[in-house]
């Protein structure tokens, strides 16, 4: 199991897919992690239980967006730094980003218990469900700081360019969590009844034994992102490099803080419409991670071997994993799309009573808002690859046209006329526009004379 790995030779389509394929067995660990955790708060707490994890876990995305930019930022200056084959810097910018990020998740931990239950409220919460999703969401925010740094680590490990370190430290957590939600939520042995915040507890446990066991894994395998003895000064903030973050992560952070905003004002108004069509808009979100999982393992892949080419100054290979990229983002999407819709309702069975209400609505989603994730998965690749130069405001902006500009006005203006399908229709309209715009951008826009650092860009000659 190397401890880094070089992007910028060999095949493309081969080492894409090698280095994609453990983030994508990642993400999908975590959603299964997920929707495991559904199962056992839906199919035995309930589908006010359901409905109050679904609404919390929105929340939390969001939270988790404002400090994603920071992660990708270093991430991305990690790539840089390792295809230029600088490790001095590789070990500044790790050493400076971790300590900064872990303030950063302490204060959100913080915000988050202040605003969590004023928060359900706004959200229009119902009222079965109000008190569960508060007792979930307060375990979760005190567990932050350590979900935090484990997204962290594996994030920079995928800089540069280890991604099955992740994907077996994902592996651990996911067994732990697994094991410990029936005994948290239902009591064994000494262990109380805990509920629906045995579900959080369980989460936060599997995450402080699998993030210790990896940096202890780290060390012993000498990884060039593990700081040693005599490098512990590089802990101290670095000013320079904390401006980079800053000037580049608060776009990126923009971008997730408006993906989430989104969510949680689509939540808001699917919540109007009663608790059926919110559980079955709880399940197909739940389905809709596994629809979105290759989509985001391409995209990530394609931004660390990008950022790596970038830093490599082999512009020809950064075309070049751009075209792959859509290419598998497209072809693994739509082949999941395809699986869902041959399961149907026994996917959804999965979440759902079988003749409910519920059901009915998530397949008439179903239905609708699938398809629209093939515009998601090109998006995210494109995306990926113009911000691995450090170009940062055109993702930025194509998210908030297509989302808060299209989507939500739409979702909200014929909800009178259509009902709960004015909501459906918003996703596949506004997923086209998103990528028409990241398409245009990356073949007409100035990504390529965009930089991460204060020194002149990386110029490139390019136009692929």
């Amino acid at each position: 199991m190397p401890a880094s790995r070089s992007l910028t030779e060999g095949s493309i389509s081969r080492g894409l897919f090698r280095f994609a394929l453990p983030i994508l067995f990642a993400n999908v660990l975590q959603s299964l992690n997920g929707s495991v955790n559904s199962i056992w708060v839906g199919r035995f707490l309930g589908e006010a239980a359901l409905t109050a994890t679904s609404t919390a876990n929105t929340v939390m995305f969001l939270l988790i967006g404002a400090s994603f930019g920071i992660t990708m930022a270093a991430t991305i200056l990690v790539g840089q730094s390792t295809g230029a084959r600088d490790l001095a810097e590789t070990k500044r910018v790790v050493g400076t980003s971790a300590s900064f990020f872990f303030g950063i998740s302490v204060a959100m931990a913080v915000i988050g218990l202040l605003v969590c239950e004023p928060l359900m409220v706004a959200m229009k919460t119902p009222a079965d469900s109000l008190p569960l999703a508060v007792a979930y969401m307060r375990v979760i925010f005190l567990a932050l700081p350590c979900l935090y740094m484990y997204a962290f680590v594996m994030s920079v490990l995928r800089g540069v360019g280890d991604s099955k370190t992740p994907f077996y430290f994902m592996l651990v957590s996911v067994a732990i969590d697994i094991g410990l939600n029936p005994v948290f939520i239902f009591g064994l042995g000494p262990v109380p009844r805990l509920g629906i915040a045995g579900s959080a507890l369980a989460t936060f446990v599997s995450q402080v034994v699998s993030l210790t066991a990896m940096i202890v894994y780290l060390y012993r395998r000498r990884s060039p992102i593990a700081l040693h003895k005599d490098e512990l000064r590089l802990l101290r903030l670095n000013w320079s490099i904390i401006g980079v973050l800053i000037k580049k992560g608060i776009p990126m952070s923009a971008q997730m803080m408006v993906l989430s905003l989104s969510g949680v004002l689509m939540i808001s108004i699917v919540n109007r419409f009663g608790i059926d069509t919110a559980a079955a808009f709880g399940a197909s979100m739940q389905l809709w991670n596994y629809i979105q999982m290759p989509a985001f393992a391409v995209g990530m892949a394609v931004s660390a071997m990008a950022a790596q080419n970038v830093g490599a100054r082999k512009w020809d290979r950064v075309a070049s994993v751009a075209r792959v990229g859509v290419l598998y983002a497209t072809l693994l999407t739509g082949s999941v799309i395809v699986l869902l819709e041959i399961l149907n309702t026994r996917a959804y069975s999965l979440f759902l009573q079988n003749g409910s209400a519920a059901m009915d609505v998530a397949v008439h989603i179903n239905r609708i808002v699938t398809p629209s994730f093939v515009f998601f998965g090109i998006t995210m690749v494109l995306f990926g690859v113009v911000r691995a130069t450090g170009a940062v405001m055109a993702p930025l902006i194509t998210l908030t046209i297509s989302l808060l500009v299209v989507r939500i006005p739409l979702a909200e203006a014929f909800t009178d006329r259509w009902g709960a399908s004015s909501i459906w229709w918003s996703f596949p309209l506004s997923s086209a526009i998103a990528a028409l715009l990241a398409v245009l951008y990356y073949k007409y826009g100035g990504w390529r004379a965009a930089h991460m650092e204060s020194a002149p860009p990386i110029q490139s000659t390019e136009s692929a």
